[in-house]
């Protein structure tokens, strides 16, 4: 029996040794090292390729060329035509038209097919004089909304930023926890290793045997569910960044330090959020954009001045042209539109009450951010320190398990209830340090920090 029990104990390694080569890349990535990825390596990736970014970028582009094409009408609008045209030149009565005495033809002549040249051209210069500031409204507008969108822009860095952070803090808690998991593998063996010696020789029950091929083969099971996740994880990553990489490689072990006032009382975090979040910038541009809106639209209550000079030659050839030149003053008012302009000021006065008021909305949920991080950074801190404590006893009561059993005073399920608390209180560590990380994470964000 104690060869039988050898095998299959053989056997299962290989098994299990295999599957685990298969998920970590084989014996060619044992051999190299895997490339090791950074917070400040993933984050700066992120700002280049994360197509969130550059969506937000090509955005803020188009709001850009807004303000340009809202300047345009406030300089002078000059054109310039020339034009051929060959028609016939047959004379074609209609109610109206000049008596034949005077108009020089006669509808009873024959139509012709025959055809005549003619050329014509025109060179104009339209500048707008006066509009009530119409024009120079939508510009202003143009402009707030631009830099509405380059505050929205911001805000869309800081989101990624986040992301990019809990995704990575995340993938470096999963890589711990496979850690765990391997060490916790290698006491299983070791433990079934020395029950095997001890069956053999008497000195433990078989029952000792099983639990301890159960515990192992458990553990295995749980360092292969770790490994999964870790890739999951990475592969999340790749995601956040934008990357289009394989999983082959691994996340550095630094954490995230302390961020600056995260014990400081709430108002004064507050007072820096609210100046600092591009969501409430952004907000702030978009209402003021609304308001000049509508002074534009208000404007349409008035007149229209413009000027134009138009200079315009033609005839029936080149070297023979006639021309004539106009200067020119054009006002116009719309006296009655139906309430066009009416509806539009009430529309635009419209959005603008309800971006005020998501305003106030944003500025809660600030506050709400802020609290919400700052008892999470609390309570992480809290439950770290607890769970190294909770790792110390359960190292020692391990540590103490073994040399009972080692004795032959200690049961196998002392020994193995020793175990499952260390590994417990290890992964709840790893879990612990990464939400602090992630809290820290949230807190900065909340800050509206890098």
């Amino acid at each position: 029996m104690p060869i039988d029990i050898g095998k299959s104990r053989r056997a299962g390694v290989r098994a299990t040794g295999v599957l685990l080569v298969l998920l970590t890349g084989g014996a060619a990535a044992a051999q190299q090292p895997p490339r090791v990825v950074t917070l400040e390596e993933a984050l700066g990736a992120a700002q280049k390729l994360q197509p969130q970014l550059r969506q937000a970028r090509a955005t803020t582009e188009e709001a850009r060329a807004m303000v340009a094409e809202a300047r345009a009408p406030l300089f002078p609008q000059a054109l310039l035509s020339f034009g051929y045209q060959r028609a016939t030149a047959n004379f074609i009565s209609r109610p109206g038209a000049l008596p034949q005495s005077a108009g020089g033809g006669s509808a009873s002549e024959p139509t012709s097919w025959k055809t005549f040249g003619f050329f014509s051209g025109n060179a104009g210069v339209n500048q707008l004089l006066w509009d009530f500031n119409q024009t120079t409204g939508r510009l202003h507008a143009a402009q707030s909304q631009a830099e509405a969108q380059r505050e929205s822009e911001r805000a869309v860095m800081l989101q990624v930023t986040l992301l990019v952070r809990s995704v990575y803090f995340t993938a470096r808690a999963n890589k711990a926890l496979v850690g765990v998991a391997r060490e916790t593998v290698r006491n299983l063996e070791k433990h079934l290793a020395q029950t095997e010696g001890f069956v053999t020789a008497g000195m433990a029950p078989e029952i000792d045997l099983a639990l301890a091929r159960s515990n192992l083969a458990t553990g295995r099971s749980q360092l292969i569910g770790a490994e999964n996740a870790y890739l999951n994880a990475k592969a999340q990553l790749n995601q956040a960044v934008g990357w289009d990489l394989g999983l082959d490689y691994d996340v550095a072990d630094l954490g995230l330090e302390p961020v600056e006032g995260e014990d400081a009382p709430l108002e004064a975090l507050e007072k820096v959020a609210l100046e600092a979040r591009p969501e409430l910038a952004s907000l702030q541009r978009q209402v003021e954009a609304r308001r000049l809106t509508v002074r534009a639209l208000e404007g349409a209550y008035g007149p229209t001045l413009a000027g134009s000079l138009s200079f315009s030659p033609g005839g029936s050839r080149l070297d023979a042209l006639s021309w004539n030149a106009a200067a020119g003053l054009t006002l116009s008012w719309p006296i009655f539109e139906g309430g066009l302009t009416r509806a539009q000021v009430r529309a635009a006065e419209a959005v603008a009450d309800q971006l005020s008021a998501q305003l106030d909305i944003e500025r809660l949920q600030v506050r709400l951010d802020l609290e919400q991080a700052r008892l999470a950074v609390r309570a992480a801190k809290a439950s770290l320190v607890a769970q190294r404590d909770a790792v110390l006893n359960a190292r020692e009561r391990l540590r103490l398990a073994e040399g009972r059993y080692g004795s032959g005073v200690g049961s196998g399920i002392e020994l193995s209830d020793a175990q499952v608390a260390l590994s417990t209180a290890e992964a709840q560590l790893v879990q612990a340090d990464g939400q602090l990380a992630t809290a820290r994470s949230q807190l900065l964000h909340a800050l509206g920090r890098w």
